[in-house]
């Protein structure tokens, strides 16, 4: 695995690390996976878990009963479940967004896989995306696996971003590029 100059990365590598090995010892990746998927959709919607794990005002007790409380009530249990009462009671709730997508990494490495994330400006039809996992196979040499967000700053095209490379054809990008090159030449 890549070392990476950031500590919050290190800590979720490390964390995501003995999460996936705990999952392959249980042989509960798949479901380990697809908690951890539901934990992030719970993120995502609610700006005020979003809140409440990033604050260092809350004390590791309420973080730990709040994410406690959210697991049970969103049926995540057992080693997700677990795994998120020991990251609140580490005060490392900040990192859990990074740790999952470091499992998710980790696990889709082990399957051979490689992920990528893809932001566009509008959302991608599944034969847009069908055509795009083709596509970085034929770059990669691996199946990949799609992350998909939508920015509409990007105006059109998208923004491939896998591993440390990144393939930018975003209309923005082009325009800014345009705009620089009319500067020097005016």
């Amino acid at each position: 695995m890549a070392q990476s100059s950031s500590p919050v990365s290190g800590i979720a590598e490390r964390y995501a690390g003995s999460l996936y090995e705990l999952a392959v010892q249980s042989s509960s990746v798949d479901k380990v996976e697809a908690d951890l998927g539901r934990f992030e959709a719970l993120l995502s919607e609610s700006e005020d878990l979003a809140r409440m794990i990033r604050s260092p005002v809350f004390s590791a007790e309420e973080q730990f009963k709040a994410v406690a409380a959210i697991a049970d009530k969103a049926g995540i249990t057992g080693l997700v479940g677990n795994f998120l009462r020991v990251v609140a009671q580490n005060r490392r709730l900040f990192a859990v967004p990074s740790m999952i997508r470091a499992f998710h990494a980790i696990a889709a490495d082990a399957r051979g896989e490689v992920s990528a994330e893809v932001a566009t400006a509008h959302p991608l039809s599944a034969a847009q995306q069908d055509e795009l996992k083709v596509a970085l196979k034929g770059v990669t040499g691996k199946d990949v696996t799609i992350a998909a967000t939508v920015d509409p700053s990007l105006l059109g095209g998208l923004v491939v971003k896998i591993g440390s490379r990144q393939i930018d054809t975003s209309l923005r990008t082009k325009l800014n590029s345009l705009k620089l090159a009319l500067k020097e030449v005016g």
